[in-house]
């Protein structure tokens, strides 16, 4: 979990940083940026929970096996 912490926290800052800059500039260029990083994040944030999600699930199963 400290790791999604992080990420959403990373993406956040970036994501700040790139409004304040658009919104100084007024280049769309940041837009694009802001649009691509939310992008990644949740689907970073999605494969990440999914993982967390069937560990949670399989452990039980595979527990016997090892």
């Amino acid at each position: 979990m400290v790791l999604v912490r992080l990420l959403l926290f990373m993406a956040l800052a970036a994501i700040g940083v790139a409004l304040l800059l658009w919104l100084v500039t007024r280049d769309g260029r940041y837009l694009r940026f802001i649009g691509l990083t939310l992008k990644f994040t949740v689907i970073v944030l999605v494969a990440m929970l999914l993982w967390f999600a069937a560990e949670r699930l399989l452990a039980p199963v595979l527990a016997p096996l090892v």
